[in-house]
């Protein structure tokens, strides 16, 4: 069957005419802020404590958008005789949000838990040099990073959480048994000297 002639037209027309009498839902920003998804890819903060100059966030990075100076400090030993220790120390942490391309590599492959997502999305700059933000910016950041969503309650109870209580029970059961082991030699050693104390009063000892 042939379409009827203008019923696309009048498709149309319907459509705009709905539209046309529901609520606007335009959002008058910056006046108002948009809701972001709680795993919103803004920035990245820095936690500089968890950070040990690893360079696997830089090494890992597709663009190479992650610069990291950093000098070897050396520690007195611990004890005499010991041998002097050495450690990284951070001099630079910067990235340069021109040319990252938000995959979250760096996050992903940090093993100390270092790097975070921001929702932070206000950070145009005029001059695209300004893009390449310092760790001070990125520490200002980090406190901006929302609290990691709740655990699902029926989800499986990690390895490392099950062997530290399994860890945890067997000692406190050792602790336990070793109390009640010493509970039993007392009342054990309390009727040994009554039982003694009885034969000496039975055998006339003065």
């Amino acid at each position: 069957m042939p379409p009827i002639p203008g019923s696309g037209l009048a498709k149309g027309l319907a459509v705009t005419l709905r539209t046309m009498t529901r609520k606007t839902v335009t959002a008058q920003y910056p006046d108002t802020q948009p809701e972001l998804p709680p795993r919103s890819r803004g920035v990245i903060g820095l936690f500089e404590e968890n950070c040990t100059v690893c360079m696997l966030c830089a090494r890992e990075c597709p663009d190479w958008c992650i610069y990291i100076d950093s000098h070897k400090e050396t520690s007195p030993p611990a004890a005499p005789g010991g041998r002097e220790r050495s450690r990284n120390v951070l001099d630079r942490f910067a990235i340069d949000f021109s040319l990252c391309m938000y995959c979250g590599i760096c996050i992903e492959v940090c093993p100390f838990d270092a790097l975070f997502w921001s929702p932070e999305f206000e950070y145009a700059e005029t001059d695209i040099h300004e893009l390449t933000h310092e760790r001070d910016k990125l520490r200002e950041w980090m406190w901006t990073v929302p609290e990691p969503p709740a655990l699902d309650p029926g989800a499986e109870e990690p390895k490392e959480i099950a062997a530290a209580r399994k860890a945890a029970d067997k000692l406190a059961a050792q602790r336990a048994q070793a109390q009640q082991d010493q509970t039993d030699e007392k009342n054990q050693d309390g009727k040994n000297q009554d039982g003694k104390n009885q034969a000496d009063e039975k055998g006339g000892t003065p």
